[in-house]
């Protein structure tokens, strides 16, 4: 397993560090700073604006403010939609510098962050750009005497909570569908990760976005993320994080204005790979599905269930792929995993690795910190490995895979659903009727046969069970931030019904 440090990649200097309220970057009203560290060595990148409740409210004021009042949700959808395009230009422009925050930020690869992360928040706003001159009603077949239809309005103020794994497309996922349902915008992107968000908030401005449509509040989730899931004039709040924290943002909802809450909560997705499987591709989509970013990403195929007339085959090529991975700074473009996010992430990381191993679990390959500083950890593979171990029912977040093997279908299907969590879930097989079966027995929101993490802005995300509610991407995603009205009116004297 290598290590690399090289880069050529020069970071560009950092322009935004403020909060950004009411189409101005301003400082905190505490005057409070907190540093933004960089994962490949635990060193300050920058200073950046600490906000809290007294911010939360000030750009809570103006997003009303730009609702009620503003030209934003009185525009037509198409110039909504023009504005977005826009926007999404902008991105596309500045790929490079936007790339080089995320990686420096995040540890995330910097070549796939410019190639995948900051190309499909483009895209994501363009899908939507494209949606917001569609939002239609329905016309009511309704009894004797009455007319009636719908109307879809926009819900109002949306706080959006984003996670720091994948700072860009979660913004979007979240921004995209709210501006052109007609919404206006808190967001509290990850203490860890502001950086990309602030960007994103001036190109907002010089995409013609209207001041008070979208709002950035950095700070913490105690204090800034507290006061938007509690806040009495937020109209919607949508989280994509821990479940435990969505448990706290539901109660805070709860006790506030009863404001709607859409959750994107954690996963233990397994992914079941059948004997009929090509050796190559399962051993492919089986890694890339668990060690893509790290390990940090929601739907992680961290429980491998392999059936046993290819298990020892599929574990050898498995083993070969994980030492084989070149672990270092992600601005080196030989390099396949960079740094985890943060020193918490980190440790915690390395206390589950030593739990698998006092729980009896065989370590395979890595488990062990890379280099002398930063955050770097060896792609990990544990097997004999069963459901009732810490390892196997708690979320990770880093590059820790759980091989097991089964015998028949029935028991995969069984051992898959013995989870609290539904995020996502995977087949491998060549058999048609088991794909259909077991996708429909998967008790999961998403089920990808034959491939994994694909991803588009058509297709709707989102979990069962404890992995949350409400759906990200897809049209679907839009209804998160419209109300449905219905409109009713007598009907006199019509020569039909």
């Amino acid at each position: 397993m290598g290590s690399h440090c090289e880069s050529s990649v020069k970071i560009p200097p950092i322009k935004f560090t403020k909060l950004f309220i009411n189409g101005n970057f301003v400082d905190s009203i505490s005057g409070k700073t907190f540093d933004t560290i960089d994962p490949r060595t635990g060193e300050v990148i920058t200073k950046v604006s600490l906000g809290d409740r007294e911010d939360v409210d000030l750009a809570v004021k103006a997003a009303r403010h730009a609702f009620d009042y503003g030209p934003w949700p009185r525009m037509s959808g198409s110039e909504r939609g023009r504005m977005m395009m826009k926007f999404a230009d902008l991105i596309e422009e500045n790929v490079e510098e936007i790339a080089a925050l995320d990686a420096v930020n995040g540890g995330k690869l910097f070549t796939l962050c410019k190639a995948i992360d900051i190309p499909v928040a483009a895209r994501t706003l363009r899908y939507y750009a494209g949606a917001a001159d569609k939002i239609h009603g329905t016309v009511l077949k309704m009894s004797k005497g009455l007319q009636g239809y719908t109307l879809r309005e926009p819900i109002g103020v949306v706080g959006s909570i984003i996670p720091w794994n994948f700072p860009t497309t979660m913004f979007f996922m979240k921004a995209a569908p709210a501006l052109a349902a007609g919404c206006t915008l808190v967001v509290k992107p990850a203490e860890q990760t502001p950086l990309s968000a602030l960007y994103y908030a001036n190109l907002a401005k010089l995409a013609g976005i209207p001041d008070g449509v979208l709002n950035v509040v950095n700070g913490s989730g105690e204090t800034a993320g507290a006061a938007i899931s509690a806040h009495m004039d937020i109209d919607k709040v949508t989280f994509t994080g821990s479940t435990e924290v969505g448990r706290k943002i539901m109660a805070a909802a709860a006790a506030s204005n009863l404001k709607p809450v859409s959750l994107e909560l954690g996963g233990k997705s397994p992914l079941l790979i059948f004997d009929d499987a090509d050796i190559d591709q399962a051993a492919d989509i089986a890694f890339r599905g668990m060690f893509y970013n790290k390990g940090e990403i929601c739907v992680a195929s961290s429980r491998v269930y392999v059936q046993e007339g290819i298990y020892e085959k599929l574990v050898k090529k498995l083993i070969e792929k994980a030492k084989a991975t070149v672990v270092g700074d992600p601005f080196d473009p030989q390099v396949n995993q960079g740094p985890q996010t943060d020193k918490k992430q980190f440790e915690k990381i390395l206390s589950y690795i030593e739990h698998g191993k006092r729980e009896g679990a065989t370590l395979l390959t890595g488990g062990k910190h890379v280099g002398q500083k930063g955050y770097y950890i060896e792609p990990t593979i544990f097997t004999d490995v069963n459901e009732d171990m810490i390892i196997t029912k708690e979320e990770i977040f880093g590059p820790v895979m759980s091989l097991m093997k089964f015998k028949t279908m029935e028991e995969a299907i069984k051992r898959a659903n013995n989870t609290t969590y539904g995020l996502a879930s995977g087949i491998i097989t060549k058999n048609l009727n088991v794909a259909n079966t077991v996708s429909r027995s998967i008790r999961a929101g998403v089920v990808w046969i034959n491939c994994y993490t694909a991803f588009d802005a058509d297709c709707p995300y989102g979990g069962y069970k404890m992995s949350g509610y409400g759906r990200d991407f897809g049209l679907e995603a839009l209804n998160q931030y419209l109300q449905i009205k219905s409109v009713v009116t007598p009907i006199h004297d019509s020569p039909w019904h």
